[in-house]
């Protein structure tokens, strides 16, 4: 994914779903560096982590 549809996403209210490695996760921060997430999963789980912007995938 790019940085500018990873912004799109983040500030839309729309629920859209979002991949990294498979899994549907949330973007909860776009880093200043224009590089790096954070992200959790969708669900009962709110452990977060960094992962690479181009690594997010729109499902």
């Amino acid at each position: 994914m790019d940085l500018h549809r990873a912004k799109q996403i983040f500030s839309s209210s729309a629920e859209i779903e979002v991949k990294f490695n498979g899994a549907s996760v949330w973007i909860d921060e776009l880093h200043e560096d224009g590089k790096m997430a954070t992200v959790h999963l969708r669900g009962p789980l709110e452990e977060r982590t960094q992962v690479s912007i181009a690594d997010l995938e729109e499902a």
